[in-house]
């Protein structure tokens, strides 16, 4: 099991080394960057809109509940639920979904080529594969996830205050003055590294699952589901060693 992973680990930076080399024609990197950015970004915008609604609606909802009855000062849930979007939930939440949406396309598009046979043809013709189907991706998605992240934490603020201004927990001012107490701008460079190392994680190991994928449809099954499950968890750990190295 060690000698697996080392064996994967290292086919996975050798992988990225060649992705990352210099482009054969840089306009036709340039259009296939383009439209990942509209595939991922846009293709996205309406699940991470809906997602971060809840996100604040729910946090607003939660912390209304714990501070019922406390010496608290209610205008406190408008911080909680900033800071608690800002530092963690906007980007953890919204990467790990994509890492199911974009990263499972991602493995089974790749994959889908491996097994047709799209790949070996290209190569033939002297093209550098993992060039031009990986590094678009890659670039695509960290430029544009962060504004995704950047997007949910704003609209996960409305939903904060849509669900607790208009069932009246606490007054339209007081959740306006807690957004606006405490306010720490290094928090947004926070989400902002977290939201780019995520977009690399959840481009880059779907397609690793999707480039080396060999066999048939089950194996092409397999590997977009490894895809996700690796993602997510890489991720997963990713917030843990950056929120103790963004912290200290």
């Amino acid at each position: 099991m060690i000698l697996n992973f080392f064996h994967n680990f290292g086919r996975y930076l050798t992988m990225l080394w060649t992705a990352f080399s210099k482009p054969e024609k840089f306009s036709m990197y340039y259009k296939e960057t383009l439209r990942q950015m509209n595939d991922i970004g846009v293709g996205s915008l309406t699940i991470v809109g809906l997602i971060a609604i809840f996100i604040g609606a729910v946090t607003a909802v939660q912390f209304s509940y714990q501070l019922d009855g406390t010496l608290v000062p209610r205008y406190y849930i408008g911080y909680i639920v900033r800071d608690s979007t800002i530092i963690e939930l906007a980007p953890t939440i919204t990467c790990l979904v994509l890492a199911g949406k974009v990263g499972s396309n991602i493995a089974a598009e790749i994959g889908g080529m491996r097994q047709k046979e799209h790949i070996d043809a290209m190569e033939i013709m002297g093209v550098n594969t993992a060039a031009y189907l990986i590094m678009p991706k890659i670039v695509a998605a960290v430029i544009v996830i962060p504004m995704l992240v950047a997007i949910a934490a704003f609209v996960s603020v409305i939903g904060g205050y849509a669900a607790a201004v208009i069932p009246q927990l606490m007054s339209e001012a007081e959740y306006i003055q807690g957004v606006r107490s405490f306010f720490q701008p290094f928090n947004v460079t926070m989400m902002f590294v977290k939201a780019i190392v995520f977009a690399f994680i959840l481009t880059s190991v779907p397609s690793f699952q999707g480039y080396y994928v060999k066999g048939g449809s089950i194996e092409l099954g397999q590997a977009s589901t490894n895809a996700v499950v690796y993602s997510d968890i890489l991720i997963l750990l990713a917030d843990y060693v950056l929120a103790l190295l963004l912290t200290q």
